[in-house]
């Protein structure tokens, strides 16, 4: 089964949870009206069906190999990445006066959707490519951003982001790769790096590799890092590209999915030094370089939306044609039925998509604070804006890719017998998601960062503010009087009410056991996803009867919203019990004994 651009998915949470509607009022969104949004939603997904989607099988099954030095990607794959250059893909958000559209991160983030829905290994590409380009542009030396982004933002050249070692993992204050200052202002890289995406390739004719290195004469940890940007080959001064650098792809990883994608061990100076140019301040590169991760934790949840709707789309299409066993339902007789008729399938389908539509809303809410951040006409709603995305960002990254998993588990399920099996492609979904709770730091480091730094911006208020929101959706629903919303305005209640009490938990628990709020910041991101999730679909529901008709019970905006609230919000009350009453146990269990 090909990919299908869920348009009117995509644009219902653009409207109720990015809040597109106002974003075009107050031209935050500039230039663009509704009409205009569903034809770039639409001419997208006509590029991801068309072009990226039949490639996508083809990239799993041949993968991307190293020949001599040289990484060869899938057949069809320079076409299509020529193609998607030519079609001005990478330059939607990028800035007008570096030849991008300047359109806002809400519109960026659905076509990211879209790419990655198609062919998760494609997508990672021109994810990376603009993260890159963001942290240049917001920290690059004027001439390193003449020379460099006109380029990136046509996709003529991509990019990269160089972290990891093989040594330090996550840790980054332990990284080795070192940086020495050049008479010339450039200066000399000489590391490995592992697990780069996209490290080498055929696609374009340069890679611009954002790496963090240490000067020799640093602090240590991370505050001694800095950030350079080293061409994969030399730009002469009319800009033409010259030699090779001392860069090379040693080696790609052999990996569970996203075979498509070369992930590299890249060396820098083998043979000299790499030429490196600093990008920010020396020793502050991290604080670059977030620009770049930030950028990237959206996307990689927005890829797990990606992932979800694409198994669930081969979920349901197999749902209604594989015939097995007797239904209940009237009129079936004895006639083997669509297995879509069981009752458990049903639940299984509604809970993948509910689940699919509610990580949607949260990556656009997100993506709409970005925009306000950046927009904004006064420094205090950017500011305010700025905090509510710092907020959010953990969330949509970790609470999406987890229900990715979920969703992509449940997609082989559905298949049964057949979804283990490569040629229905459920199992492809299974393989590909499974990166993403680890990318661009683990999903417990999210839960980590949403507890110990965000929780208390603003000394909680920022928090407390958002919550109430929450809150005065959940009433907003229970005083409409709905039939066909049933239980949805307590359920949401209640996990609002479960989220403000973890809350609460946690701040006290910061201060007197921080160990043990480290042992509930998982359970706490889940419980957050939950009851933001709940919210947005039920404003997605509320906006069905605001045309002062009831809103219909067979309306799928209002059966989604119920569904998530009466089957998935029930767990909030045990999650927030975890939260305050299981980190004793946990902390309980000495290391070693886990060790042995």
């Amino acid at each position: 089964m090909s990919y299908k651009t869920p348009v009117d998915d995509i644009l219902l949470a653009l409207k109720t949870a990015a809040g597109l509607p106002d974003l075009i009022e107050r031209g935050i969104a500039e230039g663009l009206d509704e009409a205009t949004v569903r034809a770039i939603v639409e001419e997208a997904g006509r590029f991801g069906s068309e072009v990226l989607d039949p490639l996508n099988v083809l990239g799993d099954r041949t993968g991307s190999r190293l020949v001599d030095g040289k990484v060869e990607t899938p057949p069809g794959w320079k076409e299509a990445y020529d193609a998607f250059a030519a079609g001005g893909w990478t330059a939607l958000p990028c800035p007008a006066e570096f030849g991008g559209q300047g359109l806002p991160q809400v519109i960026a983030t659905v076509a990211c959707e879209i790419w990655n829905s198609a062919n998760l290994a494609f997508g990672l590409c021109p994810l990376l490519t603009q993260g890159a380009i963001d942290a240049l542009h917001a920290h690059g030396s004027e001439d390193l951003k003449r020379t460099y982004l006109p380029k990136m933002v046509a996709g003529e050249w991509t990019g990269t982001m160089n972290l990891t070692e093989p040594h330090a993992g996550t840790d980054l204050g332990a990284l080795t790769t070192r940086a020495e200052r050049q008479p010339d202002g450039s200066y000399r890289i000489t590391g490995t790096k592992i697990f780069i995406t996209y490290g080498e390739h055929e696609l374009a004719d340069n890679i611009i590799h954002m790496v963090l290195a240490r000067l020799s004469d640093a602090p240590p940890g991370t505050g001694g890092i800095s950030l350079f940007l080293v061409p994969k080959r030399l730009v002469d001064a009319d800009g033409s590209l010259g030699a090779r650098n001392d860069v090379v792809c040693a080696s790609l990883e052999h990996k569970l999915g996203i075979h498509a994608s070369p992930t590299c061990m890249m060396k820098y100076g083998e043979n000299g030094g790499a030429v490196g140019y600093l990008v920010g301040e020396e020793n502050r590169g991290l604080s670059t370089m977030f620009i770049m991760m930030n950028q990237a934790r959206l996307a990689v949840g927005v890829q797990g939306v990606a992932i979800a709707e694409r198994a669930t789309q081969k979920a349901a299409a197999y749902a209604a044609e594989r015939r097995q066993g007797r239904s209940l339902r009237a009129g079936t007789g004895e006639v083997m039925a669509p297995i879509l008729e069981h009752a458990d399938v049903r639940r299984t389908l509604m809970t993948m998509r509910a689940m699919t539509q509610a990580a949607r809303a949260i990556c656009f809410a997100t993506a709409r604070e970005i925009d306000l951040s950046q927009r904004a006409a006064n420094d205090g709603e950017r500011g305010q804006a700025a905090a509510r995305a710092a907020l959010l960002t953990p969330i949509a990254k970790a609470f999406s890719t987890d229900i990715a998993c979920e969703a992509a588990s449940m997609g082989v399920q559905i298949h049964g017998g057949m979804g283990f099996i490569e040629e229905t492609g459920a199992a492809q979904c299974y393989r590909d998601v499974r990166i993403l709770p680890i990318y661009e730091g683990t999903n417990g480091i999210q839960a980590i960062d949403l507890v110990t730094r965000k929780l208390p911006l603003g000394d909680g208020a920022v928090v407390k503010a958002y919550i109430r929101e929450l809150a005065a959706t959940a009433e907003e629903v229970r005083a409409s009087n709905q039939p066909a919303f049933g239980r949805m305005g307590e359920r949401l209640a209640e996990a609002v009410g479960a989220l403000t009490e973890a809350t609460r938990w946690l701040g006290d628990a910061m201060r007197r056991n921080p160990e043990a709020a480290l042992a509930s910041a998982t359970p706490y991101l889940r419980l957050f996803g939950l009851a933001a999730g709940g919210a947005y679909l039920a404003r997605a529901a509320l906006a069905m009867g605001r045309d002062g008709t009831p809103a219909g019970a067979n309306a799928m905006p209002v059966a989604l919203a119920r569904f998530f609230a009466e089957n998935l919000l029930t767990t909030a009350a045990g999650l927030a019990q975890t939260i305050s009453g299981g980190a004793e146990s946990v902390l309980a269990v000495e290391p070693e004994q886990l060790a042995s």
